[in-house]
């Protein structure tokens, strides 16, 4: 008796060992589970969040003036520097003097309601990432007197409501897109003192501007540009006068 007591006992024990092991073995997947896909799930939750924090990561940020930005946040709508519309979206990001130094991000070109991106008078380097031509609702983009390099993007061209852009004061190369003439309402452009080159597009939405638009470059030329070339001779003297002919008699 004492034996078949101890036998079921033991059985009895083994068994709640097993689901006990079973137990614990679901606990240790779902914890496995929750790690993988909670930040899955908090990337997924609100995209200007996570486009904009990642932007604080590539920041040198001295003055922490980006430390309200947390990514925790729900939306982006109560961090300093930043302002949303009536549908907590992102309509600025004001950080102009901020003595921010790094790289501008691709993931800015998520920000689709975006109407104003202040970054000048910083120290932002690098390129000018090509997918700020996705902005299309942007009005005004401000990223002068910084250490930009590279080409001014091609995709500039998609903000057909860009009124403002002032690029001046960097490092930038290259041509000036020509397809930037098509932007129907760009009234302020400053690109002066980079180091573009070529011919100053003529036409379009570019008639609007003056030398001073494209002043100190390493060698632009065309009539806008106040600089003329061996191609292009706008401010060459006019023929003279033929002389009077004067009848005898």
């Amino acid at each position: 008796m004492t034996s078949y007591l101890t036998s079921k006992t033991s059985s009895r024990q083994f068994r709640r060992a097993i689901e006990r092991g079973i137990m614990e073995r679901e606990v240790n997947i779902s914890s496995v589970l929750l790690l993988v896909f909670l930040p899955i799930l908090r990337i997924s939750a609100n995209v200007e969040v996570d486009a904009l924090y990642i932007f604080k990561t590539n920041m040198e940020d001295p003055n922490n003036v980006l430390q309200s930005w947390d990514p925790t946040f729900a939306n982006p709508c109560t961090w300093f520097h930043v302002t949303c519309n009536l549908n907590n979206s992102v309509s600025r990001v004001d950080l102009a003097n901020a003595a921010l130094s790094g790289q501008l991000v691709p993931q800015l070109g998520l920000l689709k309601s975006l109407l104003y991106l202040e970054l000048h008078h910083n120290n932002i380097s690098g390129q000018i990432p090509f997918e700020l031509g996705s902005l299309s609702s942007l009005v005004s983009l401000d990223l002068y007197q910084n250490s930009l390099t590279g080409p001014i993007p091609d995709t500039f061209s998609r903000l057909s409501k860009l009124r403002i852009l002032r690029l001046n004061n960097n490092n930038l190369t290259g041509v000036i897109p020509m397809s930037l003439t098509n932007l129907p309402s760009l009234q302020v452009l400053d690109l002066s003192s980079n180091r573009l080159s070529g011919r100053v597009p003529d036409n379009g939405s570019f008639l609007r501007f003056t030398p001073l638009s494209f002043a100190n470059n390493l060698d632009l030329y065309g009539p806008v540009a106040g600089c003329p070339c061996a191609d292009s001779l706008p401010f060459s003297p006019p023929p003279p006068l033929p002389l009077p002919i004067f009848s005898q008699g």
